[in-house]
């Protein structure tokens, strides 16, 4: 069964392919309705337990992954996972980390790499992907 997030939920982004991903900021409250199915968390530290399906990336704030394959991998399962199921990606402010995330998903998902941080600013936040060299890291990133 297909169990995705409603489209006009606060924080979701709807990729080309129709597939939806919600970003989130962990330091804000838990969203009202649906908890994620899986939830792929970007921080410099590991996250509180959760009680749904989680993966943890080492991410300090406003860096780059610390492990970089690592990071393409678990971007590979969220995208594959967000076909039919609701997936969150999320840091502590849900715009750099997140919006970089969301930037790759968006790569994956066939946009061009040096079109994604536009296409996540456009449809999620406006200051998506934070640091130079988070861009780079988009710019650079391939499916």
């Amino acid at each position: 069964m297909i169990t995705t997030w409603e489209p006009t939920a606060a924080g979701v982004l709807r990729l080309p392919s129709g597939r939806l991903v919600r970003g989130r900021g962990l330091r804000r409250p838990l969203p009202a309705g649906p908890e994620p199915d899986f939830a792929l968390y970007l921080l410099g530290k590991e996250p509180p337990a959760v009680s749904w399906e989680a993966r943890w990336v080492r991410w300090p704030d406003f860096r780059l992954p610390s492990d970089r394959a690592a990071a393409t991998e678990a971007l590979r399962e969220a995208w594959e996972r967000a076909a039919s199921e609701r997936v969150e990606v999320a840091c502590g402010g849900g715009v750099g980390r997140t919006g970089t995330a969301l930037a790759c998903l968006a790569v994956l998902d066939g946009v061009a790499s040096g079109e994604a941080v536009a296409y996540v600013r456009e449809h999620y936040a406006p200051r998506a992907v934070e640091t130079p060299w988070q861009r780079r890291f988009v710019a650079r990133f391939t499916p």
